[in-house]
């Protein structure tokens, strides 16, 4: 069996085959400041209440703080709602709801995740099926504790040797999608696998890179074989494993020790190229954060690039850690200071400008260079703009020159 259906069949007692419809008990369901309104809608005309409240988590992160007075009332009722019925409640400040959800040890090998947000995939990280749904969907989770699903067909991606300096998951992320293309996995689970040293080279972090942006290929989930880290970290049951019966609808290979940085160019995150195709252009804003790269790690490859450096006029920066945890932890080992220095500006823990709601969107014509995981039209702002996708690293040295840089420049 594929990972995908042995959690699946884990789930319900008996062995699932792709294909098939299923209704499965939920380990946890997630929703988010932005969507809870509707969940409760649905919620009050079906007179329910959550069956599990302990299973249940709000988290305010997308338009966290508030921009205006319309989403400050809406988060109000949320507010009131997680009080009257219990569910777990992460206030402005907490953090981007995957990173959240991960810290607080709700995402594990294993488990059924299901949130109101496509990047729900990231519990994938740690050997979680975890996977997007819409309101509807997520208050009917809340209200009976189980979800139904389409037992998905599987890709296969391995990932082998240890990237050169320089190259991150992200890289190895981005020629992921490339490959596989928009629509290469839709409604599949990407099964993600790291030999050949790459099982060291990228721990819970980098996978939660790769888990989430298993999404933009179009897949119900992503999920990446426990090893490494994840090994140290977590309790991973036996039967959580590929098996050698496992099918695969596709499979791919990606060799790190071959893999140059790589740069998503608008408006598509398959639209995948090296820096060099794009060197030389001019760089607005650059923006370090979000769900896919706000992490300690993150912040640590952009506060090396920038230290000792400004970044260049005419260029801002922001960076939002990806929680609470993070900021302090960037606090303590002095990255934050380096950040500031260098003349980036930080934000509140949180989703930031990534869905162009608050927090520095774009301008038209301005060209973006962010770290997040999607660069449509409007994605961060105008459709005007431009939202080139990259590393942290690559993010950094595009502030600290004020253009997007070739891969020398990089090194």
């Amino acid at each position: 069996m594929t990972l995908a259906q042995a959690i699946l069949s884990h789930k319900l007692g008996r062995r699932v085959q792709p294909g098939e419809l299923v209704v499965v008990e939920v380990d946890h369901a997630m929703t988010i400041d932005s969507i809870v309104p509707t969940v409760i809608d649905r919620l009050e005309e079906l007179g329910a209440a959550p069956r599990h409240p302990e299973r249940v988590s709000l988290v305010y992160d997308h338009v966290a703080p508030a921009s205006n007075v319309n989403v400050a009332e809406a988060q109000r009722r949320g507010r009131e709602w997680a009080r009257r019925s219990g569910v777990n409640f992460y206030e402005v400040g907490r953090g981007v709801c995957h990173q959240v959800l991960v810290e607080e040890g709700v995402a594990r090998p294993g488990a059924l995740i299901v949130g109101s947000d496509s990047h729900s995939t990231s519990y994938g990280a740690v050997g979680a099926f975890g996977t997007g749904m819409g309101a509807t969907d997520i208050a009917l989770a809340i209200a009976s504790g189980k979800t139904w699903l389409r037992v998905p067909e599987s890709v296969r991606v391995t990932f082998r040797g240890r990237p050169r300096p320089g190259v991150s998951a992200k890289d190895a992320a981005l020629e992921m999608v490339g490959r596989l293309g928009s629509g290469g996995a839709t409604y599949m689970a990407v099964e993600i696998h790291l030999q050949d040293g790459a099982e060291r080279a990228f721990g819970r972090s980098e996978r939660i890179t790769l888990a989430n942006l298993a999404m933009e290929a179009g897949a119900k989930a992503g999920i990446v074989a426990p090893s490494g880290e994840i090994l140290e970290l977590y309790e991973v049951p036996d039967w959580l494993r590929a098996g050698k019966d496992a099918v695969y609808v596709r499979e791919l290979e990606i060799d790190l020790t071959e893999l140059a940085p790589r740069l998503a160019a608008p408006f598509y995150v398959d639209n995948v190229h090296s820096l060099g195709e794009y060197a030389g252009a001019a760089v607005d804003f650059v923006f370090v954060g979000t769900c896919t790269n706000g992490r300690i790690e993150d912040l640590r490859a952009a506060a090396e690039v920038l230290r000792g450096r400004r970044v260049a006029p005419g260029t801002r920066m922001l960076v939002v850690p990806a929680s609470s945890q993070v900021l302090q932890q960037a606090m303590a080992e002095g990255v934050l200071q380096t950040l500031v220095e260098a003349g980036a500006t930080i934000g509140t823990p949180g989703c930031g400008p990534c869905m162009g709601r608050h927090m520095g969107v774009a301008a038209a014509g301005e060209r973006v260079v962010s770290t997040a995981n999607r660069n449509f039209k409007g994605r961060m702002g105008s459709p005007q703009a431009e939202v080139y996708l990259a590393s942290p690293r690559t993010a950094a040295r595009a502030a600290v020159l004020g253009r997007i840089p070739d891969e020398e420049e990089h090194e």
